[in-house]
C-alpha cells in the first residue's frame, strides 16, 4: 500500500528554521489511518502510541489529505494496479437499486 500511496501524498509544507517538533512520518500516519479504518474505531480510540504519533496529528493529517484528494487518487491507483495484474474483472457486474415513493409534501 505504501508504494502506491507515497508518490500521491502531498509534499510537506516548508518550515521555518528553529524549534518545533519533528514531523511524524507519512508512512506511520498512513498505517494509523488504515488501522482506524479497518478497526472501525474513532480517532479518540486510536492507539496512537503504536504508530509514534498523536490522535490529533493523525486526524489533522487525515483531513489535510482528504482535502487534497489523496483518497480518491489512491483508490484509482489501487484499481489500476489490480486491473494490470488481472485482479479486477468487470465482465460480470450487477447494479442494485431501490425506489421508494416519497411521502406527500416531503418532510
Amino acid at each position: 500500500m505504501w508504494e502506491l500511496a507515497e508518490p500521491l501524498i502531498p509534499a510537506a509544507p516548508s518550515r521555518r528554521q528553529g524549534g518545533g517538533r519533528r514531523r511524524t512520518s507519512d508512512r506511520a500516519l498512513l498505517a494509523a489511518m488504515l488501522f482506524a479504518a479497518q478497526a472501525g474505531c474513532s480517532w479518540w480510540s486510536l492507539p496512537a502510541h503504536l504508530f509514534g504519533t498523536t490522535r490529533a496529528t493523525a486526524h489533522r493529517r487525515f483531513s489535510e489529505w482528504t482535502d487534497a484528494g489523496l483518497w480518491v487518487r489512491l483508490h484509482r491507483a489501487m484499481l489500476d494496479q489490480l486491473r494490470r495484474h488481472g485482479g479486477l474483472d468487470f465482465d460480470r457486474a450487477m447494479i442494485d437499486s431501490v425506489q421508494v415513493r416519497a411521502v406527500k409534501g416531503g418532510i
